[in-house]
């Protein structure tokens, strides 16, 4: 299985086509005003290792393994964005949410998604005041810096549509009055693959507000092996809460910094040509491997690219985003925006199959 986090070879584009289309630097908007644009310095990347140093200390105090779901997790609270785990149950992912909440003094709310959740359970509510004749607002539990929908596919389409206006506008809207959530604002959500029976499949609308997607895997046999250890010991105890490690200005700190890891333009083309043959994968990958793909990605895709990348620099300590940081994303970026067919799930041919030969299809900057 492909390494998420380890590049892969280098490889030129398939013959005969060209490389893909791509804007020049001169088509890149203006930096907004009264935004910092300066690269971050030494000490400022110093400042941010040191605090994912204690995020990843304090998570390692709680998990055993699980490093990649470690990572996925900073990508999404340094880039901003919201993430969906996937896997079998019992493999930590609620702990492993509720563990990166813990670490930062900030409000975090669990979500346990069941059919008969509606979306103002999520979002909140208008409720009658006996005493004073009038109605107040209830915020629902979404309005928190850390959320946790678990099992978000046994909600109803009606509910899951309600973490739409959420999740791409930071807000809700209850009685014809916008409510803002709290920054940072994230959103982990899990659901578990096996388990089809009283299940929504989530609409393509939401999956692509999900900046990543992980998918959780099996403990080693020497990780399984410790954590029967350290529960004999005690000292794996699921009730134990970490103590708070950073604050919410850390956060905004590390945010603050990633926004300005420089991206060159020969890494935003190559992002872009990305997104184009997923769109028009036929000349690139064939005709044959070409069908299987139902829709590319959509702009967002290449957002989460940049985004990510850049959180993905700053914890490697760098400055500036590399082509290897986009080939270590792929997976989590496109595995759930680049939509297969029936046709592909009857054959047995997996999302990551296909991102893999979009990429070596691709020149590497």
């Amino acid at each position: 299985m492909t390494e998420p986090y380890a590049a892969g070879p280098s490889a030129g584009p398939v013959p005969p086509p060209p490389a893909p289309p791509a804007p020049s630097a001169a088509s890149a908007p203006p930096a907004q005003s009264g935004r910092r644009t300066e690269a971050p310095s030494d000490s400022e990347l110093r400042r941010a290792s040191a605090v994912l140093k204690t995020v990843s200390d304090a998570y390692s105090a709680k998990m055993v393994g699980q490093e990649r779901l470690r990572m996925s997790l900073l990508i999404s609270l340094i880039a901003g964005g919201h993430i969906l785990l996937e896997s079998v149950p019992g493999l930590a992912k609620t702990t492993a949410a509720s563990t990166l909440a813990d670490t930062v003094k900030a409000q975090f709310k669990r979500i346990q998604c069941t059919p008969d959740l509606l979306p103002s359970d999520i979002t909140g509510n208008q409720i009658y005041d006996a005493a004073t004749g009038s109605f107040r607002t209830v915020l629902g539990p979404v309005h928190a810096n850390f959320v946790l929908l678990d099992e978000i596919n046994r909600s109803s389409a009606k509910t899951q549509s309600a973490m739409l206006e959420a999740m791409q506008e930071h807000q809700t809207t209850i009685g014809g009055e916008i409510h803002h959530l709290p920054k940072p604002f994230l959103v982990i959500a899990t659901q578990n693959p096996i388990e089809q029976e009283g299940t929504y499949e989530l609409p393509e609308a939401q999956m692509d507000r999900f900046l990543l997607k992980e998918i959780v895997e099996y403990p080693s046999p020497a990780e399984e092996f410790e954590i029967l250890g350290r529960i004999d010991s005690g000292v794996l105890d699921p009730d134990r809460h970490v103590s708070s490690a950073i604050t919410l200005d850390d956060v905004h700190m590390l945010q603050d910094v990633a926004s300005r890891i420089y991206v060159d333009p020969a890494i935003r083309n190559y992002i872009v040509s990305i997104a184009y043959v997923t769109r028009n994968p036929a000349p690139y990958i064939g005709e044959e491997r070409a069908r299987y793909i139902k829709y590319g990605a959509s702009p967002r895709a290449s957002i989460a690219f940049l985004q990510a990348s850049r959180a993905l620099a700053l914890l490697n300590g760098r400055s500036h985003v590399l082509p290897e940081d986009i080939r270590a994303l792929r997976h989590l970026v496109l595995r759930h925006r680049v939509l297969l067919t029936f046709e592909a799930d009857a054959e047995g041919i997996r999302s990551e199959e296909i991102i893999d030969e979009i990429f070596a299809s691709v020149p590497t900057p």
